[in-house]
């Protein structure tokens, strides 16, 4: 079986994206499961209930979050309902929503499981150790489990990879929103990448204004991050993975610019 997944989409110009490419790479790749991490799909920070369903219409089974989950404040109003929205899994026991979500398609059923870091991000609960007891949960009901880690450190998310080698079937890094080239499988049969990267504008720093981002590093004054319109790109992967035994075969970087052309 295969699963797209598809990194962190920025603002209006990441779902223009989604909503161009998303049929293509399905028709090309022929995925089982598409997964949407949607952290920042709303102007920049959090999502909202219509984008949420946009990205099922467009053909996602699943959606994760991160730490920017709690931005739009509707999400409050409907996270509870929204069956296929993953919240990182270690925010504390009270927070609404949920931190795993199983998808069943054609008489395969995979787990889906939403981490967050803690080094240079707010702390909370340890994502280890709550790796550990999801994992336990969804191996009871399937081999093919996949774990969206939204971590800043890249030492956090390659000891993540390591820590869940040969357990799951994919450790794949969101959050910093540039693509890494460590794409492999480890030598226990788990996929690792330490970041997908962003899908959204091409020529911002990390999906926003560079005016803004230059004027923050020279003064440390505070500055408004605004999402950049313009060129744009995709970013994603796509994992193999064998139905029985849960284990990858491969991980692939997807990449669309317009450095980078899609192929059909």
């Amino acid at each position: 079986m295969k699963i797209l997944f598809i990194g962190d989409v920025v603002g209006s110009p990441g779902r223009d994206m989604i909503t161009e490419y998303l049929p293509r790479l399905k028709s090309k790749y022929q995925p089982h499961f598409t997964i949407i991490n949607g952290e920042n799909a709303a102007s920049g920070k959090g999502i909202t209930e219509k984008i949420y369903r946009q990205f099922l219409e467009s053909g996602a089974q699943a959606v994760t979050l991160g730490n920017h989950a709690w931005d739009k404040k509707e999400i409050f109003e409907f996270i509870d309902d929204a069956k296929y929205m993953v919240r990182p899994a270690n925010f504390p026991e009270e927070t609404p929503g949920q931190g795993i979500v199983y998808c069943k398609l054609n008489g395969l059923e995979v787990a889906i499981i939403n981490l967050q870091g803690r080094t240079f991000l707010p702390p909370i609960d340890c994502p280890f150790k709550k790796a550990d007891d999801l994992i336990e949960q969804a191996r009871k009901r399937t081999p093919i489990i996949f774990v969206d880690f939204h971590a800043e450190a890249t030492s956090e998310k390659q000891a993540m990879g390591w820590y869940l080698n040969g357990r799951v079937s994919a450790v794949v890094g969101t959050h910093t929103h540039v693509q890494t080239a460590d794409n492999r499988v480890l030598d226990k049969g788990t996929a690792y990448i330490t970041d997908v990267g962003m899908t959204g504008p091409y020529d911002g720093i990390l999906g926003v204004s560079r005016e803004a981002v230059l004027k923050r590093f020279i003064t440390a004054l505070p500055v408004r991050f605004d999402v950049v319109e313009g060129r744009t790109q995709l970013s994603g992967v796509i994992i193999d993975i064998d139905n029985k035994t849960g284990h990858a075969t491969a991980i692939n970087r997807i990449m669309i610019n317009d450095d980078h052309p899609f192929f059909d």
